[in-house]
């Protein structure tokens, strides 16, 4: 009886550590908040056929095929950096440093993953008015250019945006943009 003795003890220290935990503040804010992104248009629109071709790879050793992207979008996306909140130190210039885009299916703007081993195609380009952010209150334009096929061959789909800014002083942000295409 006496080696189970210090069983309740244990249990005591670990409920009064977990009751003094202070809550998690909800009042901070993100570090993205003074980076604000607009999409235009919204939704995007898309249209087919492309023109542009990617290889399919089949999972059952069958040999591989070429096949034409089905819809192709375009859209701007005005990226603003604003001045940032007190909490935030930021210096000046701030790059771009990496853009990338995810694109999945979609139905009624929920995405809908494939099933089994089927998978989206996509592949995109952009330009851009500039890869920088001299000062607060900066906006840079880029231009997005996307082709995909989704294995629901639908036009329905969610195209995600993930930019990664990095300051003078080598401090890294990030902001993501979900852009709707229409059905």
């Amino acid at each position: 009886m006496s080696r189970y003795a210090w069983v309740p003890a244990v249990l005591g220290w670990a409920a009064l550590g977990w009751a003094c935990q202070s809550p998690t503040d909800t009042s901070s804010t993100t570090t993205t908040d003074f980076i604000v992104a607009t999409v235009a248009p919204s939704p995007a629109t898309a249209s087919g056929p492309t023109g542009r071709f990617y290889t399919f790879v089949p999972t059952n050793n069958q040999p591989s095929e070429q096949r034409e992207f089905d819809w192709r979008t375009s859209f701007t996306a005005a990226v603003t950096l604003n001045s940032p909140g007190k909490d935030v130190t930021v210096t000046f210039p701030v790059k771009i440093t990496s853009a990338t885009v995810r694109v999945q299916q979609a139905t009624g703007g929920i995405i809908t993953p494939p099933t089994g081993t089927d998978t989206e195609h996509y592949e995109f380009d952009f330009t851009t008015s500039s890869n920088s952010f001299a000062a607060a209150g900066s906006t840079v334009n880029m231009n997005f250019h996307i082709w995909y096929d989704l294995p629901n061959l639908k036009r329905e789909a969610l195209a995600t945006v993930s930019l990664v800014f990095t300051d003078n002083d080598g401090r890294t942000f990030s902001k993501s943009v979900e852009v709707s295409i229409a059905p």
